[in-house]
């Protein structure tokens, strides 16, 4: 009885039954710009991707006034970009906020408290010397899942 289950065992991996499954694709590092590729190589991404994970470049303006209406413009474009690269402000899982100024925490608060649903991320908030883009109040980076 042994010698047959043996015979048995040897023919079907002989015949490829047991075979070991084929590899998986390895996942691709993906460029993600908030409207079109700039020319040449650029500085950075809005957003690079690797498998199921997106991490958004850190993302400031000066294209509106008052720490408010920065904090919105920064969280729509942030929004976009995740929805361009497959996610959303649902999942992202960890938040890095910059600010100008620390006396602008409490309304740079008021905007960004709600833009996650109903389980927010970790999120880290320090006040920087300065923001390189002159006029910045606020840089935000994130980290999410696709």
């Amino acid at each position: 009885m042994k010698k047959s289950r043996r015979k048995i065992l040897g023919a079907a991996l002989g015949a490829g039954a047991l075979a070991a499954p084929a590899q998986a694709q390895a996942p691709q590092k993906k460029l993600h710009f908030r409207g079109p590729k700039p020319e040449g190589v650029p500085l950075f991404p809005s957003a690079v991707s690797y498998g199921n994970m997106v991490y958004i470049s850190g993302h400031g303006t000066n294209s509106v006034p008052g720490i408010r209406e920065q904090t919105r413009k920064v969280l729509d474009d942030i929004k976009q970009i995740l929805e361009s690269a497959g996610s959303s402000m649902e999942k992202v899982l960890k938040c890095n906020v910059y600010l100008n100024d620390i006396r602008d925490y409490a309304a740079m608060n008021e905007v960004y408290r709600g833009s996650f649903g109903e389980a927010p991320p970790a999120r880290t908030t320090l006040a920087i010397a300065n923001i390189p883009l002159p006029g910045c109040l606020v840089e935000i980076e994130m980290t999410a899942y696709i």
